[in-house]
């Protein structure tokens, strides 16, 4: 039986290898996803900031 987060802790979320070993990921809570209305396999980008350490996940939009 899983235990549930306490909502102060349901952003933490911990850093996983990939099964082919050259990957890793960290997963999303359900209620952001829906939130933003995401899809499975919906492609984003990543802002990677290396002066502060953080990235930005946004919803990708296609070149017209």
């Amino acid at each position: 039986m899983k235990t549930r987060r306490k909502l102060e802790n349901r952003n933490i979320r911990k850093i996983t290898k990939g099964a082919g070993g050259s990957s890793y990921y960290v997963t999303l809570p359900i209620d952001i996803i829906r939130l933003w209305k995401w899809k499975e396999r919906q492609k984003v980008v990543l802002e990677v900031n290396k002066k502060n350490k953080t990235i930005t996940i946004k919803d990708w939009k296609p070149k017209k």
